[in-house]
């Protein structure tokens, strides 16, 4: 082993271990100094050299920046032509609507905030598309029976509630029957003459006593699940658990409510897109209501960036958006703000009394000062649901106006009031808290006192129950002049409103209007299914209501929405007959956007 390691040592380097701090100091010195003369030599002395080929390197320079630039110029080119801009998915979308918010059963809806999420959360057999005309929901098909008193509805076979369960044309037939038991007193009417009978799983009967032209309409209804509500009392389902955490079948599912604050009835409705929904699965992954007690509360949480969207505002809200952050729109639906007249009033019983407030009254005006584009409504019936030769108001004429009071007898004293027989002509408007109706009314009511009637002026809160509105001043018809908007919708069947049958307490004939022609034209059209008799049925009955000026058509109503520029919310072409329609295309709205690969 020792002869090993003897045989391997000389083999090894012998390194010396040694250092000589004098030599090492000496040969960095020469290190030194040969770095110094190579420097000066092919750097400084070469200098000039640069110097002089300095233009040529400034080009080359320039040369292979202007070419890095157009190969990045020529990727970007590349990569748009197969990637484009797409709306996001997911993400979170909050409205501002008014409340208040009492129940989330759309059987209760009245306000806004509650009619909302009653579309969000619940599917129809109808509703209404982006052109304004009904489509089918839950229906695939509607077939009529030969005397038109009929109507045999098959809905799809895929349909779940939010809990997984299968929608059956049951619980169609329960709903009808809640809507028509009186003790549930639901806000929706007119099925007391209707009934509903299952024929299996997928189909179901509707069958009435007589024809009714406007009856698929009326299948626009919500459908609430017998499985969730079937072993409720019918007078305790308002109050049931249901009416706070509801079981649904539309784009979106109820997640939580948030009480913000109760005093205001500030709230936040939480939904979340359902991934049971028939019709596909919403963009937006979260949906909330925000729900706010005034007009001035969503005008804040605009501001302070609560919402990315609000419905509700008042035209006159709308100057108060900062419209660098929002985009607005003011959009025409199928209602109308009228000046109902009361027929059976101790002054406006007399035709010619009503005649002449037609005639002094300026809708040009009320007009002006409303949003750019505001409808004229010159009829009892919107102008783009009636074709052909359409009956025209009266022109503005106060002139004329005045002549018809004079020949009336209205004569005016010294203190510019008309009077007759020692009674001042007196009128007293009423209209409801709202800032249109409002404005709206102080310019009426200008004009008419111009005439030299005298006009006091009443402004009612429905959300005050104190107050009670309809019992206070509907029923009993408290007013000479009814400042009001009319909802029309879908169909120019407008009955409900000016048939003489309606002028009860409970009724909506406001007005108390009567007439024969009038109530032929208006029974005759909603038993008439051919659409051009149906045409010339209304534009009748619209001459004879000018004719009889029961009110005064001011100008057709407008939904105004406010939403960020950086959502994808509903089409500004849509046509809307309510408010409710925006939501028409939900499934496809958006909150921001994603790039994507362009399919080939």
């Amino acid at each position: 082993m020792a002869e090993d390691d003897s045989e391997k040592s000389r083999w090894l380097p012998k390194i010396n271990f040694n250092f000589n701090k004098k030599d090492i100091t000496k040969r960095m010195r020469k290190v030194e100094g040969a770095t110094i003369r190579h420097t000066h030599k092919f750097v400084i002395k070469r200098w000039a050299n640069v110097r002089e080929v300095q233009r040529n390197i400034i080009i080359w320079i320039i040369a292979m920046g202007l070419l890095i630039a157009a190969t990045g110029l020529q990727l970007m080119w590349f990569q748009t032509s197969y990637r484009m801009n797409a709306p996001a998915t997911d993400g979170v979308y909050a409205e501002a609507v008014l409340g208040p918010v009492d129940t989330l059963n759309p059987l209760f809806a009245s306000s806004s905030a509650e009619q909302s999420a009653g579309y969000l959360m619940f599917s129809r057999l109808v509703n209404y598309d982006q052109s304004g005309h009904l489509n089918y929901d839950l229906a695939t098909s509607i077939k009529i029976n030969d005397s038109k008193t009929a109507y045999t509805v098959k809905i799809r076979p895929d349909i779940k509630w939010h809990d997984g369960e299968k929608l059956t044309t049951s619980d169609i037939a329960f709903t009808v029957g809640l809507i028509k038991n009186p003790t549930v007193r639901s806000t929706i009417i007119g099925w007391k003459d209707i009934s509903a009978k299952v024929i299996d799983e997928t189909t179901i009967e509707f069958s009435m006593q007589s024809q009714y032209a406007a009856f698929e309409h009326v299948l626009n209804f919500p459908i609430l699940p017998e499985h969730m509500l079937g072993g409720v009392a019918p007078a305790s389902i308002r109050e049931s658990s249901f009416s706070k955490n509801p079981i649904g079948s539309g784009p979106f599912k109820i997640s939580l409510v948030q009480d913000v604050d109760l005093a205001s009835g500030r709230k936040v409705i939480y939904m979340t897109r359902s991934a049971n929904y028939h019709r596909g699965v919403a963009r937006i992954e979260r949906f909330q209501l925000n729900v706010y007690g005034t007009n001035d509360e969503i005008i804040r949480a605009l501001s302070q960036n609560e919402v990315n969207a609000a419905a509700d505002l008042y035209p006159a809200d709308i100057s108060r958006v900062d419209k660098t952050r929002y985009d607005i729109s003011s959009e025409p639906i199928n209602s109308g703000v009228y000046a109902i007249l009361n027929t059976k009033s101790s002054f406006l019983n007399d035709v010619n009394l009503r005649r002449a407030l037609q005639a002094g009254t300026n809708t040009s005006a009320i007009r002006a000062d409303l949003p750019a584009g505001t409808l004229a409504l010159d009829l009892p019936i919107v102008n783009r649901q009636l074709t052909g030769d359409l009956p025209k108001a009266p022109q503005f004429d106060p002139v004329a106006a005045k002549k018809i009071l004079d020949d009336a007898g209205w004569i005016i004293n010294s203190q510019g009031i008309r009077e007759k027989d020692g009674r001042q002509l007196k009128l007293t408007v009423v209209t409801m808290k709202n800032s249109e109706f409002e404005r709206a009314l102080e310019i009426l009511t200008g004009q008419w006192r111009s005439l030299g009637v005298a006009v006091e002026t009443k402004v009612s809160d429905p959300n005050d129950s104190s107050q009670n509105v309809g019992q206070n001043v509907l029923q009993p018809r408290a007013f000479d002049v009814f400042l009001y908007r009319l909802n029309i919708g879908g169909d120019p069947d407008v009955y409900a409103y000016w048939h003489s049958s309606q002028a009860t307490a409970k009724g909506s004939n406001f007005a108390d209007y009567s007439n024969a022609i009038g109530d032929d034209a208006l029974s005759s059209a909603r038993a008439r299914f051919e659409p051009e008799l149906r045409n010339a049925k209304y534009i009748t009955f619209s001459k004879q209501w000018l004719a009889d000026a029961p009110a005064i058509g001011l100008y057709q109503s407008t939904a105004q929405y406010v939403s960020s520029k950086n959502i994808q919310s509903f089409n500004k072409l849509d046509i809307l007959n309510s408010p409710l329609d925006r939501y028409s295309d939900v499934l496809n709205w958006s909150v921001g956007t994603r790039s994507v690969y362009k399919t080939p």
